[in-house]
């Protein structure tokens, strides 16, 4: 189990703002078309923001028209985890990191080819490093 997954609510308090703490520790979203990487298509790789793990490539970043950033699939099959999401009466799939258990939001099966998929990601959850590409 990594460090992360180890540390406790309050250690998550003190770690991430208000805003991050609450959708990656509390499963919140942001309001669509307000988060800082939903029209952004720059080059490089983008990772969690509570452990820096990498998650997506931006190669595989789309405009969804969502409002969120969109991706067709994870930089690698492992990189995420899915669980079942029940909540607010809807049945969907929840997209958590795969190192630090953060809530990175939701996949669905009306994305792009080649998966089919779209991760739709809070922009709060991950931070885009344009100084790697992988």
């Amino acid at each position: 189990m990594s460090e992360e997954k180890k540390l406790t609510d309050d250690e998550w308090r003190e770690r991430l703002d208000p805003e991050a703490y609450r959708i990656c520790r509390q499963k919140g979203t942001e309001p669509a078309f307000t988060g800082k990487y939903w029209d952004v298509f720059r080059s490089g790789t983008y990772r969690c923001h509570c452990c820096g793990e990498a998650l997506f490539d931006s190669e595989t970043k789309f405009d969804a028209g969502c409002g969120w950033p969109s991706f067709y699939q994870p930089l690698a099959q492992d990189a995420v985890e899915e669980a079942f999401d029940g909540s607010y009466g809807m049945r969907r799939t929840e997209v958590m990191c795969q190192h630090c258990g953060a809530h990175l939001g939701h996949v669905f099966p009306d994305g792009p080819a080649p998966t089919g998929l779209r991760y739709c990601i809070n922009s709060a959850s991950i931070d885009l490093d344009e100084n790697t590409k992988t």
